[in-house]
């Protein structure tokens, strides 16, 4: 479902600021995979998802989705096969519209546009069972502005407007490190539902390695624009984060540096 092959990327290149953010990835998700991904600071987790996503050119390699080559594609063009849901809440919705205003948007994504009335009411039959599955009662409040709802009602209601087309891949990026812990656990329960539930293909950059181990059916590291270790299966569920951490020096032949990873 999707492949990165030797993909390279380096920030203001020849200057004093120059900064290698890729250093030759490799990845390769099947079909239905859910990839958690952790690293330190800089090591290009949200970098990676950036280039899935076209929001910056590679310098080389290739981005294949589904079996199309989309490395030149710019992001709107992208957008057809990608779900995105990022760290900050406000970022996936449009605080001025109503929640159903708002799922419409991501209905219609990829379909053409008319001037027909904006939402009908068998729209609005599937968006409240959609919402009734978040379980925070936004079925019984569609006609409510988003900018009026908490962080976390937002995160989950943005979580649904990435989904709801059922995108080739779904990126989530530390999506649930701007929330409360209560609230956070809510959301990434949510996630893993909503994934299971339509098989969805997924990656997900997380600072919480314990979340990262009980996430998803595979675990991988970056560091230094690379991945470095890439595990799956009962080797994944029986991992701990004294392994991860002995794993990543193993590796890196450096000592895991990453606070916010570390006090989670």
């Amino acid at each position: 479902m999707l492949e990165i092959k030797d993909v390279f990327k380096t920030f203001n290149a020849g200057t004093i600021n120059e900064k290698r953010a890729l250093n030759g990835v490799n990845l390769k998700l099947n079909e239905g995979d859910f990839v958690t991904i952790i690293g330190g600071n800089g090591a290009g987790k949200s970098t990676t998802l950036n280039m899935i996503a076209g929001v910056y050119p590679i310098d080389r390699g290739t981005i294949t989705i589904d079996g199309v080559d989309v490395s030149t594609w710019p992001e709107h063009k992208r957008a057809q096969f990608l779900g995105r849901v990022f760290q900050d809440p406000m970022m996936g919705t449009a605080a001025g519209m109503e929640i159903e205003e708002n799922l419409a948007l991501a209905y219609r994504r990829g379909k053409k546009r008319t001037l027909k009335w904006g939402v009908t009411n068998e729209e609005r039959d599937i968006y409240r069972e959609e919402l009734k599955i978040l379980g925070l009662g936004l079925e019984n409040r569609m006609n409510t502005k988003v900018g009026l709802l908490s962080g976390g009602q937002r995160q989950a209601l943005t979580l649904l407007m990435a989904t709801l087309q059922q995108p080739k891949v779904l990126l989530l990026d530390e999506h649930t490190a701007a929330l409360d812990p209560k609230t956070a656990k809510t959301v990434l329960d949510l996630t893993e539902h909503i994934i299971e539930e339509n098989h969805l293909t997924a990656l997900m950059v997380t600072h919480n390695m314990k979340d990262a181990i009980r996430m998803g059916n595979r675990l991988i590291m970056m560091q230094d624009g690379r991945v470095i270790y890439d595990v799956a299966g009962e080797e994944k569920k029986n991992l701990k984060v004294s392994d991860l951490l002995a794993k990543f020096q193993e590796a890196s032949g450096t000592e895991f540096a990453n606070d916010r990873m570390m006090l989670s």
